[in-house]
């Protein structure tokens, strides 16, 4: 793949040998979803069932490898949805989460899920203040959840709650413990709270394959907005899940986002990792309706407002470049991701090159009928309007200007 394609034009510098050097990532990378389970977590947000399924099958439609459908501890409702995703067989792998407890597995189990995310507290701090446990608890009941995955045929993948916060010989001994005296097919590095910095990331990622020799699943928050970032990065150190939600939701600040995720590997690394994504804004779409989510309308990829051009002069530059050269102007096309062609829109920012895009639109031939000193009046005329409005102006909006510089 290249920097820039007929889809995208990114940085020549991403591919730079130098650079590429720096990154080992995985043969095959895998998109663990958990939309259903830590994006509900988001205060407020409620899936019912059917929710749930819908967009569990949307998903699905996109190439998404693995769906973390839910908890089934949670709610008789939420145990329901999960034995329906599984049932209806949609393609990618279904898994259930739970606690180390043997009982939330036994309730995976239950679902016919193909496997089971097991969470346990890994730093001692929180297992002293927030659980009220002794350490060693904390290890025996991993132990025997993790064994009785096992014991079911579920794929196990060993989650260790605030694992970027424990101390290290700690963290680490805790999982050689659980792979050799438990069970694990794969060890999840967790962010939980979101405070480790992009430099750490590979360090740790490198220290836990280093002491056990089970696939790297990476799950990181936003709390400082790294979420996704750091993912990449610990992809680019070779792990080989990426845990992530439809346009970041969930606990606190959110997850990292399977869009930023994905379309960064494809665009500025160059791996495809087979997910369609010009599903990428349809997904989000039904997500957001679903759990009532806003997300701030420039928000890079799905954002509503990213194809939307209210600047004169860019306005003028997408005239300039038409649809031969409109990646100049663009990180990526509106197609590869789903969204609606660019649009230009009529604002405080706007200028003449705006207003005879409009003008057109409502069939007003400029080279005839209007002189420039009346284009320009009319500018100044869309600035005002648009100031009293604190927003873009509308069609309305727009031929009551016209009905202006017309008289």
């Amino acid at each position: 793949m290249s920097y820039k394609t007929d889809k995208w034009f990114v940085s020549p510098w991403n591919y730079v040998d130098d650079v590429k050097s720096q990154t080992s990532f995985a043969k095959k990378i895998e998109i663990h979803d958990v939309t259903l389970r830590d994006g509900e977590q988001q205060s407020g947000v409620v899936f019912r069932k059917d929710d749930k399924i819908r967009i569990a099958e949307k998903l699905a439609e996109a190439g998404i490898h693995r769906i973390e459908a839910g908890m089934p501890v949670v709610s008789k409702e939420d145990e329901a949805a999960i034995k329906e995703i599984v049932k209806r067989k949609l393609g990618p792998k279904i898994f259930a989460f739970g606690r180390c407890m043997i009982e939330d597995v036994k309730r995976a189990v239950d679902c016919g899920v193909d496997g089971v995310v097991i969470e346990i507290p890994s730093s001692e701090h929180v297992i002293k203040h927030a659980y009220k446990w002794p350490l060693e608890k904390a290890v025996e009941l991993s132990v025997k959840a993790t064994q009785y995955a096992k014991q079911h045929g579920l794929y196990t993948v060993f989650f260790p709650i605030d694992g970027s916060r424990a101390d290290v010989n700690w963290f680490l001994t805790l999982i050689e413990r659980i792979a050799t005296e438990g069970h694990m097919d794969a060890l999840a590095v967790v962010d939980t709270f979101g405070g480790c910095s992009p430099h750490a990331i590979p360090y740790f990622v490198k220290k836990a394959k280093e002491r056990i020799n089970k696939p790297i699943e990476v799950h990181f928050h936003d709390d400082f907005g790294l979420a996704s970032a750091n993912t990449i990065l610990g992809l680019a150190a070779g792990a080989d899940v990426a845990h992530t939600t439809v346009s970041s939701m969930g606990e606190r600040a959110g997850n990292a986002s399977y869009e930023d995720v994905v379309m960064s590997l494809l665009t500025m690394y160059g791996i495809d990792l087979g997910i369609k994504t010009e599903k990428i804004y349809e997904v989000s779409k039904l997500v957001r309706e679903l759990a009532g989510l806003q997300v701030r309308a420039n928000r890079g990829i799905i954002g509503d407002m990213i194809y939307k051009i209210e600047s004169g002069i860019v306005a003028g530059w997408l005239k300039n470049c038409g649809e031969e050269h409109v990646l100049e102007l663009f990180p990526y096309r509106w197609d590869l991701v789903g969204q609606d062609a660019p649009e230009v829109v009529l604002g405080k920012s706007s200028g003449s090159d705006s207003v005879k895009v409009w003008l057109d639109r409502i069939g007003r031939d400029i080279a005839k009928n209007i002189p420039e000193e009346k284009i320009m009046e009319s500018v100044q005329l869309v600035k005002e309007r648009a100031e009293i409005k604190r927003g873009l102006l509308n069609l309305r909006d727009f031929e009551n200007v016209v009905a202006k510089i017309d008289r």
